[in-house]
């Protein structure tokens, strides 16, 4: 959206984890919420700016708003099954620290898509680092670390990530797939 700019684009306006898109990791891809150009279009930063620009929406009078029915029963491009309880979490533990997960989190999905991304698991690693709770995700890498093979290719290491990664889901009862909307007949 053309001269909207906030503080911290990697957690949006609607508690979206920015940084944690695939559209985010790709060449010229969303800077995020905020961000500047490549920001595309969003009623919700609309509403914002119509209730004081709030830089997150818990932070309007109104929240939770007629906005949000439904909003986490179908996923778009990446999940939106934490998005309130991610904002709880940050206005519990702080933004500051809430930030620092997300930064530590941004990290390790950058590595997973530099080492282990086969070219068909983006959108699997981001829906393991946005849905898992972080001492998860570092037992994960360790995991990771650890039983890579040297002489592994990348597919191999692709599938062994995935496989660590879906135990891990499994174990927390979380699913790694994004919830689509029925297409209409």
């Amino acid at each position: 959206m053309k001269n909207y700019k906030r503080e911290y684009p990697l957690f949006s306006l609607c508690g979206l984890n920015c940084g944690l898109c695939p559209i985010h990791h790709m060449d010229n891809g969303c800077p995020g919420c905020g961000g500047g150009e490549g920001h595309r279009s969003c009623a919700i930063v609309k509403c914002s700016l119509q209730h004081g620009a709030v830089e997150y929406c818990w932070q309007c009078g109104e929240y939770p708003c007629e906005r949000y029915d439904g909003i986490m029963d179908y996923d778009s491009f990446m999940t939106h099954k934490n998005m309130f309880s991610d904002f709880d979490k940050a206005q519990r533990i702080g933004l500051d620290a809430y930030r620092a997960e997300l930064e530590e989190k941004a990290a390790i999905l950058r590595t997973l898509l530099e080492g282990y991304n086969d070219g068909r698991r983006k959108t699997c690693f981001c829906q393991a680092v946005t849905l898992l709770e972080l001492p998860d995700i570092r037992d994960v890498m360790k995991r990771l670390a650890m039983e890579t093979d040297p002489q592994a290719t990348v597919k191999e290491k692709a599938a062994l990530a995935v496989k660590l990664f879906q135990n891990m889901a499994d174990q927390r009862q979380i699913v790694l797939k994004l919830n689509r909307k029925p297409k209409k007949k």
